[in-house]
């Protein structure tokens, strides 16, 4: 019943059951044309038999070759997959190889600074030994040298094993480079004492070299501590030496006329019990006195004693204290930068050496001052004195010099006005 029903549906049944066709003959009618069509496709294919056998024959060849290339691209495939990891091994391969090749190189840097200073060369031991120490080779060679034994103090820190073979050798090098350094500067020193001696030269030829304490404070502290005591001692001999014979000299060229309690009003005489007065007046009139003052005349050359001797000049105290003082000022100064920078100190270390070598000299100095405003009468000169002191501590402050100006020139007034009380 469904299939009727499905028939009846046909859209060819239901045209021919419209149309009133007998469906007996129109089913014989369709059934003979599907044999005709049928004999037609046979007589067809018969037809093209040697076609359909040639394109089987091809269909066939076609299937071999994509079998073929099938395989190929399988095998492609596996090779692929082959070399795919192989490059993944080589790129693993050339990061483990890259991070190698750094830290060999960074060992290699290491090792090669590690050898460069381990080594010492030939030029090196020739220099220090056979070339004279004035020689800028020599000096460069010590610069080296004090690498070499501050890297040998730090692998022996470290306890490397490698320090003891250099050891030997850099400890040979220093000792003859101290041996040698330690003559070059006593003799230096020693040409200090020679008579007529500028010891301004032997003082620049050591700065030139100030390197050389340096390395010994360095590596041998106790020839730096014999170098400084002997130019101390050598030092101090010499400014006392010279200043007390300058000083000297230099009361020989005063003026024999000078100010006595006579002169003055006021002063009680026990042998007489008045009052006198000066008849001198000239003793205590100011006059060109006060131009000692002046910039010119303060900061100007010193007396030279002989000099004047032999031109029968004569001055009065005021002036020759300007210039006992301006050298003393002056020597004080460059000895106090000398030592600063020659013998590396500052601060309270650069004043208490400086008080070793000049604080017999002061000494000296405020004895005189104070020997002489004990018996002194020439209230001019005393003022004139402080004033010169004033001058000359405002110059020390100008040239930061402050060894003179906590010593000496901050008593120098102090005595003179006790001595004007």
């Amino acid at each position: 019943t469904v299939h009727i029903q499905a028939n009846l549906e046909d859209d060819l049944v239901k045209e021919a059951l419209k149309t009133g066709v007998d469906l007996r003959q129109y089913s014989k009618q369709v059934e003979a044309e599907l044999q005709r069509i049928e004999q037609a496709s046979i007589k067809d294919y018969i037809k093209e038999s040697q076609n359909i056998a040639l394109l089987h024959n091809q269909i066939t060849a076609c299937d071999s070759i994509l079998e073929r290339m099938e395989g190929m691209l399988s095998g492609f495939q596996s090779d692929l997959s082959s070399i795919s990891s192989e490059i993944q091994t080589l790129q693993q391969q050339s990061v483990s190889m890259n991070v190698r090749l750094k830290n060999r190189q960074a060992v290699r840097s290491q090792l090669s600074q590690l050898v460069d200073e381990l080594v010492v060369p030939g030029a090196m031991i020739s220099t220090i030994l056979d070339s004279p120490v004035t020689e800028q080779e020599f000096l460069e060679q010590l610069h080296e040298l004090n690498n070499k034994i501050n890297f040998a103090k730090e692998l022996s820190f470290r306890e490397t094993l490698a320090c003891s073979d250099i050891q030997d050798i850099v400890d040979r090098l220093k000792l003859k480079a101290v041996s040698k350094i330690r003559e070059f500067i006593l003799q230096k020193i020693y040409s200090f004492r020679k008579p007529m001696t500028n010891y301004q030269i032997p003082q620049n030829t050591l700065l030139k070299y100030r390197f050389f304490y340096q390395f010994l404070l360095a590596n041998e502290r106790t020839v730096a501590k014999e170098i400084r005591d002997e130019y101390v001692d050598t030092m101090s001999k010499i400014y006392y030496s010279y200043f007390k014979s300058y000083s000297g000299r230099l009361l020989k060229v005063q003026y024999e006329e000078v100010a006595d309690k006579d002169d003055l009003m006021g002063v009680e005489d026990t042998a007489k019990k008045d009052i006198l007065y000066s008849y001198r007046n000239t003793i205590f009139t100011l006059g060109q006195r006060g131009a000692i003052l002046s910039p010119a005349e303060l900061e100007g050359p010193i007396l030279v004693p002989h000099t004047a001797q032999r031109g029968d000049s004569r001055y009065p105290y005021e002036t020759l204290f300007r210039s006992q003082h301006y050298a003393l000022l002056d020597n004080g100064c460059r000895e106090f930068l000398f030592l600063s920078d020659f013998f590396m100190v500052a601060g309270n270390s650069a004043l208490d050496l400086f008080n070793s070598i000049m604080g017999k000299t002061l000494s000296m100095f405020l004895k005189s001052m104070s020997t002489y405003v004990s018996d002194c009468y020439d209230s001019i000169a005393v003022f004139l004195c402080i004033h010169i002191i004033l001058r000359f501590r405002a110059i020390t402050a100008k040239r930061n010099i402050p060894a003179l100006d906590k010593r000496f020139l901050t008593r120098g007034p102090t005595l003179c006005w006790g001595s004007c009380r």
